[in-house]
């Protein structure tokens, strides 16, 4: 294997689980009549670097330094709050899932909106908040989970991403490792950001099944509302003049 070459491999992978399974008939056939989402892995607060991943106990979550998995979708994720965000699974005031057209109070063109833009909030940076959602899947799971990108970490997933188009790849081509470092804002408060990296290209066969639950999950985001998202977010130091997200301390 030539330096840098990304490893793809033959074995018998865990995805081939995905043969026999459609996303769409198992959630109305298991969960006709009840409430259900994708369960989340949390990104912990105070510059922690393990991330919290649903278990068979909801009350104890495994906590593990990476993990690795399928990005089968993401999408932009924006938030605005007339008074400040604590938590629960109450809706935005306003809110979009395509980070084009906000929807709810005061709703219109994302672009346009003047909490949308940096200096509107807190240290600097927007009012409403600007997250990403991605699906994800594991290897030996068949149901996807749900990792909600705070702004802190936008950047980093952004060059990942572009990297990967660099090479011809989209992001559920490849199976992604992912792990988290501690970072400082210049108000010396600790959060954790999340990085990425190629763990393998996934194999013909494995990529076919693949696309065909990324396009399951694509219809099926548009109906996961915003009780998968959390506050805890340390707040970034924004140039008001630019609008460039000050780098951390570390």
């Amino acid at each position: 294997m030539k330096k840098n070459e990304i490893a793809t491999t033959n074995s018998n992978s865990a995805f081939m689980a995905l043969k026999d399974f459609n996303l769409n008939d198992a959630l109305s056939e298991e969960l006709s009549g009840l409430s259900g989402s994708f369960e989340r892995i949390k990104i912990p607060a105070g510059g922690m670097t393990v991330f919290e991943i649903p278990g068979e106990n909801p009350d104890s979550p495994e906590s593990v330094k990476e993990f690795s998995a399928v990005i089968l979708h993401h999408h932009p994720l924006y938030a605005y709050y007339t008074d400040k965000y604590t938590g629960g699974s109450n809706p935005p005031d306003c809110g979009s899932f395509d980070g084009i057209t906000g929807e709810g109070n005061p709703s219109g063109e994302c672009v346009k909106c003047p909490f949308n833009k940096f200096g509107s909030g807190e240290n600097g940076a927007k009012a409403c908040k600007n997250r990403r959602r991605i699906y994800l899947l594991r290897e030996g799971e068949i149901f996807p989970m749900i990792l909600s990108l705070p702004t802190g970490s936008l950047k980093d997933f952004t060059r990942y991403i572009m990297r990967l188009l660099s090479k011809g790849k989209k992001s559920n081509a490849v199976v992604t490792r992912f792990t988290l470092k501690k970072a400082v804002n210049n108000s010396g408060i600790a959060y954790s950001q999340a990085q990425f990296t190629v763990d393998r290209n996934l194999t013909d066969e494995e990529l076919a099944l693949i696309s065909g639950l990324t396009e399951q999950v694509k219809a099926y985001s548009e109906r996961v509302g915003y009780d998968t998202e959390t506050s805890e977010e340390a707040e970034l130091n924004v140039d008001p003049k630019t609008g460039e997200v000050i780098e951390p301390l570390a």
